[in-house]
This record gives C-alpha cells, structure tokens and sequence, in this order.
C-alpha cells in the first residue's frame, strides 16, 4: 500500500497550503508517489518501467507527469483507449489472462474514491472519434462539429489536446502504430493562441 507515504507527504505539505489542499493536489500527489514506487523497483532491480498512458489520455493530458507519466517506454501511448478495451478482449477470447474485472469496471485513474474518467471526459467511445478525427485525419472544429454536432463536447476536447503538449513534450517515448503518433508524427508549440 502507498496509503501511509501518500498520508505523511499529505501531512507534511498541508501546513504550507493553509490546511486546504486542493483536490486536483491530492490526487496528482497520490499519483507521484506511485511513480517513487515503481522508479525506486526500477533502480533497485535494473527493472525497466514502462508508462500506462494511452493515446486518448496523453492527447487530452489526462495523466500526471511524474506519476502515472513515469518510465521509460509508452508502450501504449499510440493506442486509443477504446482499442484497448478491443485488445484485451482479444487477448481474452480463450481464456482470461487479464482479470475480466479490469475490462468491464468503468474507467478510472483511481486518483480519489469513487472517480470516474466520465466525471472529466466523454465517453472514450466519443472522445476517440474526435481526436481521430483531429489527430490523424487533420479536421478542425467546425468539420468536426458537423459530424459530432456538440459543440461544447467538441471545443472542450480540442481545447484539452492543444494545451496539453507541454505533458506529450515530457512523455516517454512511445512505440507507434498509427499513421499519426505523438513526438516527431505530431507537433504542435507549447504555447500557441490561436485557438480560444
């Protein structure tokens, strides 16, 4: 359990906050000190650890650098999440090899009780038409929009990826398997305003 660290470094930081630590704090604190976990396996077993960010959460900057974002090799940074349900249900097909609750339980990263992926994000289901669409095919928002016609789900998710680069600049490297992965097939400046 990385409870007993995650509650120490909570209480040795809370008098610096005023004793009001923000949610998004805590949960990026419960997300590094899992980082401490596995690169302190990792120098101590010459392990190699590998990130568990896919395509759809690095693209909307849904992970946490120097937590979840730690390693060495994305091994699955150029997959979409929905493809990854696919995946592992045709790992799957005959005989359970991963835990078949991993499969069907709702998307979480676990950061707070009872969060959900779907509290922040749309389905993985939408959220990967649009970044399919704004990644590897190169249509803007009103194209998008025409085809997805939400227009606060569209902008929300657009405007997710393009302030997001600096954590994709930071990323571990990643095997890519798309027509267009993050790194040296996508890139975009840290700091644009083009978009409002």
């Amino acid at each position: 359990s990385i409870q007993p660290v995650v509650d120490e470094t909570v209480n040795q930081l809370i008098p610096k906050f005023k004793n009001k630590l923000g949610k998004l704090t805590g949960e990026n604190i419960q997300a590094r000190i899992r980082g401490v976990y596995l690169m302190a396996f990792s120098n101590n077993d010459n392990y190699l650890v590998l990130t568990t960010g896919n395509k759809s959460e690095l693209a909307v900057g849904y992970c946490t650098l120097y937590g979840d974002m730690s390693g060495s090799l994305a091994v699955i940074a150029d997959v979409y999440k929905s493809d990854l349900y696919k995946i592992a249900n045709f790992i799957n097909r005959k005989k359970e090899i991963i835990p078949n609750e991993i499969i069907t339980k709702p998307p979480s990263a676990e950061l707070s009780p009872n969060q959900k992926d779907q509290d922040d994000l749309p389905p993985y289901e939408l959220l990967d038409k649009i970044l399919k669409m704004y990644l590897e095919e190169n249509k803007e928002y009103d194209e998008i929009n025409s085809i997805i016609n939400d227009e606060i789900v569209v902008k929300k998710v657009l405007r997710m990826v393009d302030i997001n680069e600096f954590k994709r600049r930071q990323a571990a490297p990643a095997l890519r398997v798309s027509r267009k992965a993050f790194g040296y097939g996508r890139r975009y400046p840290i700091v644009q305003g083009w978009r409002k």
